[in-house]
């Protein structure tokens, strides 16, 4: 494995091995990785015959300076695990080298960045796509893999992808929780132990909705108020959103009629948590 650092490297890179005639996958985080994104990496190595990590904590998505500070950097670590994972190159740049002086371009997506997050996240979104877009022209994958735990962020990508004409396969994979059903995020990391208990709040509010649906609730109000009075039982979380959506268009439902995506943003300890759940009415949500 090798590890670069320069966007006009990897775009040689890049572009020599795709001259071989090899298809290319990419895996874009912001590092501190954990057994969920080595599943990304599984998924990429299946759709590829060459994988590359990137690691970059993009200072242009960060809503609060505090939260971009905090934010964990463990490069060593994350290219060891890289390279158990069967990783051909690990792009970790600087933010010089992503955003030189002078940087002012921007892409963004309208309307699927306006709920959930983007409601709360003033300009998160917008971050978001403009270095997914550099990633993509550094890179020049053929897919790109991207968890399911940020659902709106994969619809967003998608969005994208599809309107400016990538020519890029984007591929979603299922959220890897840990035994006692909370979500791994490189934010739990930040969890003392108190709160890391606490955390589970979360998974039982998407169980506890998914029982009440499979019962045959569809009313979105009352599978709702049920996630609220399950956050609202454990004295560390502070809930900042819990929406019923369309899982494509993002717009709120009134009823589940059809598949339907819960989406929690929860605030435990000072650590903001997200996670989803798809809800399917008429079968065993488990």
């Amino acid at each position: 494995m090798e590890t670069i650092v320069e966007p006009g490297a990897m775009q040689a890179w890049a572009d020599a091995t795709r001259a071989a005639g090899l298809r290319v996958a990419l895996v874009p985080t912001m590092g501190a990785l954990h057994a969920g994104h080595v599943a990304l990496v599984a998924e990429a190595r299946r759709r590829a015959e060459r994988v590359v990590v990137s690691i970059f904590v993009n200072p242009i998505q960060f809503d609060r300076r505090d939260d971009f500070e905090r934010y964990p950097r463990t490069l060593e670590d994350d290219e060891a695990r890289c390279t158990a994972a069967g990783v051909d190159v690990v792009f970790a740049p600087s933010a010089g080298a992503m955003y030189p002086e002078g940087f002012k371009a921007a892409v963004e997506v309208a309307h699927l960045t306006a709920p959930l997050c983007g409601r709360g996240r003033p300009g998160h979104f917008r971050g978001v796509t403009t270095v997914v877009t550099k990633l993509f022209h550094c890179v020049r994958p053929d897919v790109a893999v991207f968890g399911e735990k940020d659902w709106q962020q994969l619809a967003v990508i998608r969005r994208m992808t599809a309107d400016l004409d990538f020519g890029i396969e984007i591929v979603g994979v299922p959220t890897i929780r840990e035994a006692d059903g909370v979500a791994l995020s490189s934010r739990n990391r930040r969890l003392g132990p108190v709160d890391r208990e606490a955390a589970r709040c979360l998974p039982r509010a998407l169980g506890a909705a998914a029982q009440l649906v499979t019962a045959g609730e569809a009313r979105a109000r009352a599978v709702l108020a049920r996630v609220e009075a399950e956050i609202g039982g454990e004295p560390r979380a502070k809930l900042e959103y819990a929406a019923l959506c369309d899982p494509d268009t993002l717009e709120d439902v009134t009823d589940v009629k059809a598949p339907a995506l819960l989406a929690l943003a929860v605030w435990v300890g000072g650590v903001r948590l997200i996670d989803n759940r798809l809800l399917v009415p008429g079968r065993i949500n488990r």
